[in-house]
């Protein structure tokens, strides 16, 4: 780890000891440099301080070092000096220290049993290894000897011996029959840490002849096998009777039943024992008891807690393992066996020692001549380890001497060395448990500054973040460090910059303008060097769109999104997680540029997904959560409790909610006697519910399920529960919606709602139906009927009210007394017709009728109302008959009135009046005879312009299709309209009604003319008819124009300009719907008559086209209001007074909705249009 330069003021021995440390050199893990620089040996590796060897297999020693120059080895054996060379059985590993005894060609392992140590050296010193003790493993036979069977009495404690033979290193026990299985093991019966098997009480199921201890000696890779044990377990009748059979009848063997009997331990025997364990080591602790009931084992520490997370229990808990031991384990531990008939316990005192371990080894030092150094080695253990020092592998009390080197106990000072002082020191730190061993040299060299850090070294760094330039460095003495910026910079210095002490330069907010050439100078008194790096800054990689949480349902489809910017010159890559692992293999996940889409979702994919941008430079992430949602998985486990005659519990187990809270369960039944396959709603309880009381019916055969439903729907219905048939009973309640109507003057037919299979309670279930006529004082009539839902009473009075009820039975009883119900027998037609029947005649196209309502006695039946016939018999204006169309018109309830709407002016109508019951109509009134009167008329059906000369035309016409009486006259205006579509004076002329044409003289030659026509009765006048003509100039001109007209070329012309028109037209039509204005809506605003232009101005109303009128340059047509419109001052009559029929709607209460007219006829469009096309002639006089 980089250190920055700073010294905290403290105490001159400190200061002094940091002096030493600060001035030791650390020499870089650079590989060129390290083979350029002397350094004393260093083991590298060894075998391990107590090594087992495999007797049939060659023992390799392992010995290896590095140091410059390469250092030579020799060993020891047994404290000597190994001479290798004069066994022929043992060789070294080429440019290594690794012995190789070669066992395979008939050399003894045995033989090379010993203590070994490898020394390394070259001309800086000499490190020595562990002392290695080499043992060949053991793995003997078991020794011969003769088992006897074990006989145990039923209930009694056994432990069968395993006594393995000692191996080395100790074998692994195990314990297995001759089928090689390994035999059960269970609180009562179980193995011991020393290998033996415990039976805390046998059992019959005891008694085998192969129990066998394997003992597996894991170097050698052999298992032996102790000879197969015999158990045979006597039972206390058996064991009687062979006592008996041996016995005197007075000396009957006096045994009792299996008794049970307190814990009493096995293992360890009695109530104290002690425990030595090495710190670091696994602390195992065992109590194993014998009694019946078969003993419980529980462990506590007196005085303490169990140490959490290292502590475990095996074996059925007879064994407590530690693991990882230290010294504040130390203490005293109980194990408690108890059963029900007492407790036993043992204490055991552990002491924890301790090998000695490190707490600072040595360090290998690197100083200048003239520098100070120091090597320190301290270790703990228990009892607390003694230190003693070694230089090159020789106690440090005999080496040579050095002035530079004091020796104080754990630690070697250094002062003013030399390069003669370099040597490699052991320290050895041993207590009776063990020893550390540890090498550290001290290399003292003379060295010129080296930069390791490669030249023009290119440093990339986000904007923002910390830009670190290396300038890796080795000399000795230890080199200064300076940074410069740029070719011809100034040294760096300032709080902007932190300089490390392994050279390093530190910018800790890099920014835009810190980019450029840095320069690291390096220099001591042997020399000096320098390397340039370069920095480049780059903007930060962000997600400006981050993927956000999302709820999703079950086979859905769902994206989330990542959009990033990044610097130009970096190419990013963009990476998925799902729950911080890879996306799952699957086809459903398609990644796109800036997003993760998943089709069709399912459960599995709920989770958190991560979209991780990485450069070479950073690496930024977003996360969000996918939340899958569906329908609740079904309840299960229905539970059926608390069953009553009339009601039950039922209980179930929620299934998965799928993400979405259920909200409520709804509950079914089934009625597998009356129904069965057919499922009701029963009841419905909130999500937090689980279980419910529900009310039952008699006779049902219940079976119950659930469904769960949250906000994304229902689940599928649970399993049907266990079915619960319920015990019959009477009736619990009546038929409903009893009703009494005749079908016939003469009967009365009841009916009523049969009740359904679960209503019924029980078997049998009828009917008891009764009947008595109202207000009379007779008895009830009753018949029982079977399970159906009508009864027909015959020989009834016609139309009389009766009382009538239905009551439920079966085999168990009635219902409750049922309630009672008017009915009445059957109607017959209404007797008399309405009389004095009038009629007002309100105006033109409305009338009033009324009439005296007839006794109720003669309806014989429910009065619904009357019925107004009337038809049209001919109009006054025409005498000419047509075929009669009758109308009708019903007004409900009892009303004396109605209004006939929809009349046609000045015609001859004829009505009659008749009553309605609920069999039908009774007999009319006489007919009744009124007359409308006169209206305005219709427009003419036709006006023709024909004949144009230089100064006249001529107009034929036709009359009104509806005159709606007597026409008077006819009405004709008309006005010249200029070039600029400006209108001049009016004319007005008054037309005999006899008159079907006119011959228009004086007019002026080539002059457009516009004309108003309509037709007048003494009402007033009807609406008007429009149309434009045009004279023409002179009699040479119009026979020029019509042989020009009949020409193919005037023709295509012609066609061109209608073509042109049209186009113009749809233009102008898709500018008014969007509520523009144009030039064509002008010129008919010019064009308007004369007669409502005044109305504009002074009444305030408007004249601008209605989206429902045609293209017509005339907008309204005359003030006088036609023949269909009824005006309010005209009648008082509400529209109750209206009737039911063709022509209009009544509510229930006899009230009118609709209008007062029939069917309007369509009236001639108003406006500019003729009723023949014009003219080629006219055409072009418009056109030019």
């Amino acid at each position: 780890m980089m250190k920055k330069k700073s010294i905290p003021a403290s105490k001159p021995f400190l200061i002094l000891f940091l002096c030493q440390m600060i001035s030791a050199l650390d020499v870089p893990l650079d590989s060129k440099l390290l083979e350029e620089l002397s350094q004393p040996p260093t083991i590298t590796h060894q075998s391990p301080k107590d090594y087992i060897v495999d007797p049939r297999e060659n023992i390799v020693i392992q010995c290896e070092a590095k140091g410059k120059p390469p250092p030579s080895f020799s060993w020891t054996r047994n404290g000597t000096h190994f001479d290798i060379d004069k066994d022929a059985q043992v060789t070294m590993k080429p440019n290594s220290g690794t012995l190789v005894i070669n066992i395979m060609n008939g050399g003894k392992a045995e033989a090379y049993e010993g203590v070994y140590q490898c020394t390394a050296r070259n001309e800086r010193g000499a490190a020595i290894s562990n002392n290695i003790v080499i043992r060949p493993s053991r793995s003997p036979l078991w020794t011969k000897e003769k088992l006897e069977p074990h006989q145990v009495r039923e209930g009694d404690s056994l432990v069968l011996h395993c006594r393995p033979p000692v191996g080395l290193p100790p074998p692994i026990i195990f314990w297995m029959d001759n089928a090689f299985q390994r035999l059960p093991q269970s609180e009562r019966v179980s193995q011991g840490l020393n290998g033996d098997l415990y039976f805390s009480n046998v059992q019959p199921e005891d008694t085998r002849e192969d129990y066998i201890c394997y003992a597996r000696f894991n170097h050698t890779q052999t298992i032996q096998q102790k000879q197969p044990i015999s158990v045979k377990v006597f039972s206390l009748d058996s064991l009687n009777d062979t006592i008996a059979a041996n016995l005197s009848d007075t000396d009957i063997y006096g045994a009792k039943p299996v008794t049970e009997r307190q814990p009493v331990l096995l293992t360890p025997t009695g109530s104290t024992s002690t425990k030595v364990e090495l710190r670091g080591n696994v602390l195992l602790l065992e109590c194993i008891a014998a009694g019946l009931p078969t003993p419980v084992i529980r462990w506590i520490k007196e005085g303490g807690e169990l140490p959490a997370n290292r502590t475990f229990f095996e074996n059925f808990k007879k064994t407590l393992k530690i693991i990882d031991v230290s010294e504040a384990d130390s203490g005293n531990y109980k194990c408690i066996a108890r059963n029900t008939l007492g407790s036993v316990h043992h204490v055991i005192s552990v002491t924890v020692k301790a090998a000695p371990y490190w707490i600072t080894a040595p360090r290998n030092l690197v100083l200048s001549p003239g520098e100070d150094g120091t090597l320190i080695c301290r270790a703990n253990g228990n009892p607390k380890p003694s230190i003693s020092w070694l230089a090159n592998g020789v106690p440090i009390a005999i080496a040579p001497e050095d002035p530079s080197r004091k020796v104080d106990g754990d630690t070697i000072i250094f002062s003013h060395v030399q390069e003669r002082s370099s040597a490699v020191y052991q320290c050895n730190a041993s207590n009776e448990y063990g020893y550390l061993l540890a090498n550290a040299f001290v290399n003292v060299l003379a060295e010129p500054p080296r930069i390791l850090t490669p030249a023009n070294k290119l440093y990339q760094v986000i904007a923002d973040s910390p830009a670190l330039l290396d300038c890796a460095y080795f000399g000795s003495p230890k080199p200064e460090i300076e940074w410069f910026k740029g070719v011809k910079g100034s040294i760096l210095r300032g709080n902007e910059y932190v300089f490390h002490d392994n050279g390093t330069l530190e910018i800790p907010v890099a920014q835009k303008d810190s980019t450029g050439t840095y320069t690291c100078v390096a220099r001591n008194e042997l020399g000096k060097i320098q390397n340039e790096v370069h920095l480049e800054i780059k903007d930060p990689t962000m997600i400006i769109k981050q993927p956000e949480y999302k709820v999703v349902q079950r086979y859905g489809q769902v994206s989330f999104e990542c959009i990033i910017k990044h610097d130009s010159t970096l190419l990013p890559t963009v990476i998925w997680l799902k729950d911080n692992d890879e996306l799952p293999d699957d086809e459903r996940f398609l990644v796109g540029k800036d997003n993760l889409t998943i089709m069709n979702v399912t459960d599995k994919d709920d989770g958190t997904y991560t979209c991780i941008v990485n450069t070479t430079l950073d690496s930024v992430s977003a996360s969000a959560v996918l939340t899958v949602v569906a329908r609740p998985n079904p309840p299960f486990d229905l539970e059926l409790t608390g069953q009553l005659e009339r009601s039950i519990e039922l209980s179930w187990i929620p299934g998965d909610e799928n993400n979405s809270p259920i909200t409520h369960f709804v509950i079914e039944y089934e009625d597998g006697l009356h129904e069965p396959g057919v499922w009701h709603y029963q009841t419905e309880v909130p999500g937090t519910q689980t279980t419910v009381q529900l009310k039952l019916s008699p006779y049902v055969n219940y079976s119950f399920r659930v469904v769960a439903v949250n906000k994304i729907g229902r689940s599928q219905p649970s399993e049907p529960s266990e079915q619960y048939l319920t015990k019959s009973a009477s009736p619990d309640e009546n038929p409903a919606n009893v009703q009494g109507i005749g079908s016939e003057p003469d009967n009365l037919v009841i009916t009523w709602e049969s009740l359904k299979g679960f209503q019924s309670n029980g078997p049998g279930l009828q009917y008891k139906v009764s009947w008595r006529q109202k207000d009379v004082d007779d008895e009830w009539t009753s018949v029982i009927v079977a399970n159906v839902s009508k009864y027909i009473v015959s020989g009834t009075p016609t139309f009389v009210p009766y009382e009538i009820k239905v009551q439920a039975l079966n085999d168990l009883g009635y219902a409750p007394e049922p309630s009672e119900v008017i009915g009445h027998s059957g109607e017959d037609l209404p007797m008399v017709a309405p009389g004095n029947v009038q009629v007002h005649v309100i105006n033109s196209t409305l009338a009033k009728v009324h009439w005296d309502p007839v006794p109720l006695k003669t309806v014989r039946g429910h009065l619904q109302g009357y019925k107004v016939y009337y038809w049209k018999v001919q109009s006054l204006s025409r005498r000419s008959r047509r075929h009669v169309e009758k109308k009708i018109l019903t007004f409900r309830g009892n009303k004396t009135f109605g209004m006939l709407p929809g009349l046609e002016p000045y015609s001859s109508y004829k009505l009659n009046v008749r009553v309605v019951n609920g069999k039908g109509e009774g007999p009319a009134s006489p007919d009744k005879v009124f007359k409308t009167p006169e209206g305005v008329p219709s427009s003419p059906s036709y006006l023709k312009i024909t004949n144009p000369t230089l100064d006249s035309l001529t107009l034929e016409w036709g009359s009104p299709t509806h005159p709606n009486g007597v026409l008077t006259s006819y009405i004709l205006k008309f006005q010249p309209i200029n070039n600029t579509h400006e209108l001049g004076p009016l004319v007005e002329i008054r037309i005999p009604a006899n008159e079907s044409s006119l011959i228009l003289k004086n007019l002026n030659y080539s002059t457009r003319y516009k004309f108003y026509f309509n037709a007048q009765t003494s009402v007033g006048s009807g609406s008007q008819i429009t149309e434009e003509a045009v004279t023409i100039m002179d009699e040479a001109m119009a026979s020029r124009q019509v042989d020009i007209a009949t020409q193919g070329w005037f023709i295509g012309l012609m066609c061109a300009v209608a073509l042109l028109i049209l186009i113009l037209l749809i233009v102008c039509f898709i500018r008014r719907n969007k509520g523009g204005k144009y030039p064509v809506k002008e010129k008919e605003d010019a064009h308007a008559d004369p007669e409502i232009q005044p109305m504009k101005e002074d009444d305030g109303t408007f004249g601008e086209y209605s989206d429902a009128e045609d293209h017509k340059p005339l907008k309204k047509g005359s003030r006088t209001p036609s023949d269909r419109t009824v005006k309010k001052e005209d009648s008082d009559d509400s529209l109750v007074d209206y009737g039911e029929g063709v022509n209009g709607q009544f509510n229930e209460d006899g009230s009118f909705i609709g209008q007062y007219s029939g069917k309007k006829e369509k009236e001639p469009a108003e406006g500019n249009e003729s009723s023949e096309a014009p003219s080629p002639v006219n055409a072009m006089n418009s056109f030019v």
